[in-house]
């Protein structure tokens, strides 16, 4: 275990990672501080909803501020950029790659996508449904409250679905990939050493063969359609059942208005369940392969999902 954390410390230490944990700090620490003013708002709701008449504009007072911002991080990374040497390692040997060979720290997080899912949907699919996703959180909001200042009360369900969807759907992965993830990418925990000889069992099954012998192939090569029923069951089944407990319970709850699907109307509610459900696949689906080993819930010669 002492091994393992100096291992650990080591790969903190490297210079390619400490801007990474800079910026974990820099995540944690701003999002704690925007938490901790919207609490302190909402004890004041009625006070600010009075005071709202007294605004102040973007321009010049926001830009300002930004403008000054940007000069002092540009003047940091110059300062930076110039007193250290970038952290280049020998030129690329094509004969010795590098265990584990990991692509740039904002890729990390496609990079861990790839061992739970198909690259079309790791690589495609899901980077874009997530952002997608969180743009669309301003259109689809209907809250006229809430406007102007930091608020967690008047905004429950948007910032929890957008802090889910960086923190834990692209930040957690980054961080999951960078430190966590060792030779022949597998998981290692900070007190672990890491051992380029570990082996791990490769005895992942798909979601069908867990109810029974339902291979995603016959034995004469067919496709199985047994396989594939229960797999594409159980992605109608995920839908119609999160469908309905978004609509029934953490969208009334979240936003205290039982008229919230009335109010969205079909477009803007069926664009929330649409990217909410669909982005929960992710972690479920990790905590499948991680718990199960499932690899896939649905297998076909054309597609696996």
């Amino acid at each position: 275990m002492q091994e393992g954390l100096k291992n650990f410390w080591h790969l903190v230490s490297l210079p390619d990672n400490v801007p990474i944990i800079g910026m974990l700090g820099l995540v944690i620490f701003y999002t704690w501080q925007s938490m901790r003013k919207a609490i302190r708002n909402d004890r004041l709701a009625a006070p600010i909803e009075a005071s709202m008449t007294d605004r102040v504009q973007v321009w010049p007072y926001l830009v300002r501020i930004e403008f000054l911002t940007s000069v002092v991080v540009i003047l940091i990374l110059t300062v930076w950029s110039v007193g250290i040497d970038a952290p280049l390692e020998e030129p690329a040997n094509p004969g010795r790659t590098p265990n584990p060979s990991k692509a740039p720290w904002y890729f990390l997080g496609l990079q861990e996508m790839l061992v739970y899912f198909d690259p079309w949907l790791a690589g495609i699919v899901f980077p874009f449904l997530i952002q997608a996703g969180l743009m669309a959180i301003p259109y689809v909001d209907i809250n006229p409250k809430g406007n102007g200042y930091y608020t967690w009360k008047e905004r429950r369900f948007a910032i929890g679905f957008f802090l889910f969807g960086f923190l834990i759907l692209w930040v957690f992965l980054i961080v999951l990939g960078t430190l966590l993830r060792g030779p022949g990418w597998n998981f290692f925990f900070p007190w672990e050493e890491w051992d380029a000889h570990k082996v791990v069992a490769a005895n992942s099954r798909d979601w069908p063969e867990l109810f029974g012998k339902f291979p995603a192939k016959n034995v004469d090569g067919s496709m199985n359609i047994g396989h594939v029923a229960i797999g594409l069951l159980s992605i109608v089944g995920y839908y119609v059942a999160g469908d309905i407990l978004l609509r029934k319970v953490v969208l009334p709850r979240t936003t205290k208005d039982k008229d919230i699907v009335k109010k969205l109307g079909p477009l803007r509610y069926g664009t929330v369940s649409f990217f909410v459900l669909t982005c929960m696949t992710m972690p479920i689906k990790i905590i499948l392969r991680l718990t199960l080993d499932v690899k896939y819930v649905l297998s076909t010669p054309w597609i696996n999902f």
